[in-house]
């Protein structure tokens, strides 16, 4: 099969083995591929992928069932499905735990299926089953405009919160303001902390950026506040004002979705099952929609990543590879 190899940085097409199914996995023929910024630190040899899994690079897909193991009665031949993964997106095959496979949602196509199952499951895991989210909360996220931004708006909008976002453009903040979010700061001119707190202080902060942020999130946030941070855009080591911390009461909690086990308390399986629960029934009515902000060729999978890169994209960038 056709799959992106990647050497000292560099992608390239080449021709590797399709691999096969165990008893619990599936074989999917790939449509579409989503782009994430893991994809970006790993093609630099920054994040490698989790033992046992793919070196190829790729979190996401959405494509057709075309095998399925001995132990699988969920799925069959001819599926149209999305997938979170561990890697082995940029292929095109790829074979997946049934547990992590999500069936396409009604009235999404199979290529923006791809934009989903990273960023469907991220905002699960990390706005319900670990901050617990609650109508009437304040919800404020880092990069609101990015693949992940733009579904937590979405849903935190039909959970009942009140969402704040930072972005750096205007562009980027009315992309928001129309996806539901309530208050919008350009983080380039706004003291993000000084609006949130005017507003009543983040109940919830959903943070990609680390370090740089620390301080400032605790600040943000309101007594018996949550902040989860999912991200190191801005450094990984930081000063945490713990007097601060104790006296509103807060949390500081961090999580990974890559690195989960597949099964078990915690894992991948678990966070697709809410994810299914929660997620799906929104995008099959429209609810929810995912947000594309560009497609690429697998053969220009380098030009996808410098659209990521470079920080100008709203929403999810896809790579095509049925094409």
């Amino acid at each position: 099969m056709r799959a992106i190899a990647c050497h000292d940085g560099e992608m390239t097409i080449a021709d590797v083995p399709t691999p096969t199914v165990a008893d619990n996995e599936v074989l999917i023929r790939v449509a579409a591929a989503g782009v994430n910024r893991a994809d970006l630190l790993q093609r630099r040899g920054l994040y490698p992928p989790p033992p046992g899994a793919s070196d190829i690079i790729g979190l996401e897909v959405s494509g057709t069932v075309v095998d399925v193991g001995g132990h699988i009665t969920e799925f069959r031949t001819g599926d149209q499905v999305c997938a979170l993964l561990s890697g082995g997106g940029y292929a095109e095959f790829v074979a997946v735990p049934a547990s992590q496979v999500i069936p396409l949602p009604t009235g999404v196509s199979l290529h923006d299926a791809a934009a989903l199952p990273e960023v469907a499951c991220t905002v699960v895991s990390n706005l319900l089953l670990t901050a617990h989210l609650q109508p009437g909360e304040t919800l404020l996220i880092h990069g609101g405009s990015s693949g992940i931004g733009t579904h937590a708006i979405q849903l935190a909008k039909h959970l009942g919160a009140r969402v704040a976002v930072t972005a750096r453009t205007p562009e980027k903040l009315a992309a928001c303001r129309d996806l539901g979010a309530d208050i919008t700061i350009n983080y380039a001119d706004e003291d993000f902390v000084e609006v949130i707190k005017e507003a009543g202080g983040a109940d919830v902060i959903l943070d990609i950026i680390g370090a740089k942020y620390l301080q400032q999130n605790v600040a943000a946030l309101s007594t018996g506040g949550r902040l989860v941070i999912i991200g190191m855009q801005g450094g990984i080591t930081g000063e945490l004002n713990i007097a601060q911390l104790l006296a509103k009461r807060a949390a500081v909690i961090g999580t990974t979705l890559r690195a989960r086990p597949t099964y078990g308390p915690g894992s991948k399986a678990e966070v697709v099952a809410a994810t299914l629960e929660t997620t799906l029934p929104l995008l099959s009515n429209g609810t929810i929609k995912p947000v594309v902000d560009s497609r690429f060729p697998l053969a220009d999978a380098a030009a996808a990543h410098a659209r990521l890169d470079s920080g100008d994209a709203i929403g999810k960038v896809l790579l095509i590879v049925d094409e």
